[in-house]
């Protein structure tokens, strides 16, 4: 098994990656991940997501600012290699300085279960707050999802199914 095969697990231990190595030459981590994770969302449209991501903003950080926009991005996990951004654009509106906070989420979690569109939504609005990957941040992702950290790496095994079946010449 090469290292692109495994481009989203780098990083990790060489025992737990030759556990999903294991998993893969079996043909059972996408049927190992989809028992674990069965229940499917309904946030399919950019409205229902807006409001999802209001919903977690409204639990968890009442007095952060509002996001202005979110969206799905079909060009996300293509181009840029991310499955979520976070934009903070301010404007000058008079003799006022206005932020504009948006989140896009990528495409392909409409389809995702429900647990790894939640990750993938509090990774995005911790970003709102603490910019960079340090203590704060991911104290920020397990306050809204204590299971955050499993969550993040069964994301990661996931895309590594998906792309698998992608390339499966069958």
């Amino acid at each position: 098994m090469n290292s692109q095969t495994l481009k989203y697990l780098a990083g990790y231990p060489p025992e737990l990656l030759r556990q999903v190595h294991d998993l893969i030459e079996q043909g059972r981590l996408r049927e190992s991940l989809s028992r674990r994770y069965a229940e499917q969302h309904d946030v399919r449209t950019d409205r229902a997501l807006y409001d999802y991501v209001s919903a977690i903003k409204s639990q968890f950080m009442r007095s952060a600012e509002p996001v202005a926009k979110v969206a799905y991005d079909n060009s996300l996990h293509v181009i840029r290699h991310a499955l979520g951004t976070h934009t903070a654009i301010s404007r000058v509106q008079g003799n006022r300085l206005k932020a504009k906070r948006e989140i896009r989420v990528a495409s392909l979690f409409r389809q995702a279960p429900a647990p790894f569109l939640k990750m993938i939504v509090v990774h995005e609005r911790a970003h709102l707050k603490q910019r960079e990957h340090d203590k704060a941040f991911y104290a920020l992702c397990t306050h809204m999802e204590p299971a955050y950290h499993q969550l993040e790496f069964d994301v990661r095994l996931w895309l590594t199914a998906l792309e698998l079946e992608t390339d499966d010449p069958r």
